[in-house]
């Protein structure tokens, strides 16, 4: 039976103050600095693979919690505008406000303050099961934001397979740094894709796959070595370990490309060549290009292509949003990797 949308993205939506670049070091004592930008943008990951998707062609529904405030009211017309479906799960907090996060820039990194707000509130009982029944693939974002949602996880993409829909899960960051293998380790049951970032993969690797990655090895002319938790050899063991636990393992790692592991094989994909204004939410429109392309049935090494083109592309501008890219324009980037497959 035809549903009414291809996608239910679920998590956090939030605005999000982006200033820089921020000076090395930041001053107290009420000292004033000037930086070169400053803007108010939609934040949040699963906000910014939600438009990413509808930007590429697909029917997206949000389910999750804004404040009854100013930038509740911001979220939902930024998520609206942008093709996304806030009226069917989308729901008002009246005791707590909407998140905020403040992301410092410098160069090509950033560090990012979040003030939760009803994230923590945020839990199954925001998704309603005929949602589930009612979408293609449901996909998850910022996971350890939102304690409640994600002690209940597992059962919600339990249920959504139970109605026939594909699942997927990017973790983000663990802002404890503790990557709680009895959190996380029930969800993965459900899970058919997982889309963390290299950094992310090994640390969920060293607490859910203890000892799953290599000793340390040098790194090519440096003879301090790469260690356990740099370089590409552990991102592959990462991957290979968490993907022996069940969901297809899809990891982006930035101007290296991407990879993909399903237990037996590595797929590999260059990075798509850009010359990236911002970086933030690049990693959110990748996991939006790689659910639109399983979605349209592109076989893995190219949807990992077309994935790492999304995430390419979305670096042309401010924002997370911004810049993403149409279908065909994503496509058109795409065809210029070349992807590649190793046991």
């Amino acid at each position: 039976m035809p549903r009414s949308f291809d996608l239910l993205v679920i998590g956090d939506a939030n605005p999000d103050v982006v200033v820089g670049p921020v000076p090395p070091t930041l001053e107290y004592g009420q000292r004033e600095r000037l930086v070169a930008t400053g803007s108010l943008l939609l934040g949040g990951s699963a906000a910014i693979t939600a438009c990413g998707a509808a930007r590429l062609g697909l029917r997206v529904a949000f389910a999750g919690r804004v404040g009854d405030d100013a930038a509740g009211a911001f979220v939902r017309t930024a998520l609206a505008e942008r093709g996304v479906d806030v009226t069917t799960a989308l729901a008002t907090d009246p005791e707590r406000p909407t998140p905020l996060t403040t992301v410092l820039t410098r160069g090509d990194d950033r560090a990012i303050l979040t003030a939760p707000g009803c994230l923590t509130a945020t839990g199954a009982q925001d998704v309603p099961d005929r949602l589930l029944a009612d979408c293609r693939h449901v996909h998850a974002g910022s996971f350890f934001l939102m304690p409640r949602l994600a002690r209940s996880l597992g059962d919600l993409f339990a249920r959504a397979r139970g109605h026939g829909a594909a699942t997927s899960l990017d973790t983000n960051d663990d802002p404890a740094q503790r990557w709680d293998p009895e959190l996380l380790g029930p969800v993965l049951k459900s899970t058919d894709v997982l889309l963390p970032n290299a950094a992310e993969a090994r640390a969920l690797a060293a607490t859910l796959a203890p000892g799953s990655l290599p000793p340390v090895s040098p790194a090519p002319g440096s003879p301090e070595g790469d260690g356990p938790a740099c370089g590409p050899t552990a991102t592959d063991a990462a991957a290979a370990a968490l993907a022996r636990l069940g969901p297809l393992v899809v990891v982006k790692d930035g101007a290296a490309g991407a990879l993909a592991h399903d237990g037996v094989t590595l797929t590999r994909t260059a990075a798509v060549p850009a010359d990236p204004v911002d970086s933030v939410g690049a990693g959110d429109s990748f996991d939006a290009g790689f659910v639109a392309a399983v979605l349209h049935g592109l076989d893995l090494p190219a949807a990992l292509s077309f994935a790492a083109a999304c995430g390419a592309l979305s670096t042309r501008a401010h924002g997370g949003t911004a810049a993403q890219p149409t279908w065909d324009e994503a496509r058109a980037a795409a065809l210029t990797t070349r992807p590649g497959s190793h046991a």
